[in-house]
């Protein structure tokens, strides 16, 4: 599959069907299942998000009708099967902000990634403490947490280089039985300097330190490129 063929991007003028129904946080939970893990059930996908089978089930019905997901092969006849048709869901930041609707959209996504982020932790922290991953993973994982000075240019080109190189790496260890799913999410997010004649704290540079209790180099991200906002929804 190549790189379209992997990408759903989404356009607040002809999609405002589809982005109404992504902004369901079941659906775009399942989504990110069926993406994630790969084909199941709506009885399968019910048991892991608490849901009951019927929910899980025409909220599957949902996003098969807005071709964010199609039925599978079945395994037998008796319940049906779904996956995820694109492992990346995109936009455009520049053309979601010039609607309510994509603004609305791309503020709810952002904080279902924070979410996703939280419930990520959780489960590596599970799964490092019941030794289900290795100690070689002790390391290079973690969070990091940096306020560099950049322009707009910079971050984008920074996105660049990082989404060029996960799609170089990812690639590399395709075959390699010691990989292993990677949550990685990146955020780029510039802020007005505060005045100090406002009400609000000032924040300086040094008050920002790195939090980050391994590799500095590690951050968890989300893939973005210059001309679009590349969303790996995987379990928000």
């Amino acid at each position: 599959m190549d790189s379209d063929e992997r990408k759903r991007v989404l356009d607040p003028e002809h999609d405002t069907a589809a982005l109404k129904a992504l902004t369901h946080p079941l659906r775009i939970q399942l989504l990110g299942l069926l993406r994630q893990d790969g084909p199941a059930t709506a009885s399968e996908l019910a048991a892991r998000t608490g849901e009951s089978s019927a929910s899980a089930s025409y909220h599957l019905r949902v996003l098969a009708k807005y071709a964010f997901i199609a039925e599978a092969e079945h395994r037998d006849g008796r319940e049906r099967r779904w996956r995820a048709l694109h492992t990346v869901t995109s936009w455009s930041n520049e053309t979601m902000e010039s609607t309510a609707a994509g603004r609305a959209f791309v503020s709810l996504a952002r904080r279902r990634q924070i979410e996703h982020l939280e419930r990520s932790l959780a489960r590596h922290e599970a799964d490092m403490a019941a030794g289900r991953l290795g100690q070689e993973w002790v390391e290079p994982s973690g969070i990091s947490d940096l306020m560099p000075r950049l322009t707009a240019e910079s971050l984008t080109e920074l996105f660049d280089t990082v989404a060029g190189k996960l799609a170089e790496l990812t690639a590399r260890d395709a075959d390699d039985p010691r990989a292993a799913h990677v949550v990685f999410l990146a955020a780029g997010l510039p802020l007005a300097a505060h005045e100090h004649a406002g009400t609000g704290p000032v924040i300086e540079p040094e008050d920002l330190k790195e939090s980050h209790p391994g590799n500095p180099d590690s951050e968890d991200a989300w893939l973005r490129r210059s001309d679009a906002q590349a969303v790996r929804v995987t379990g928000v």
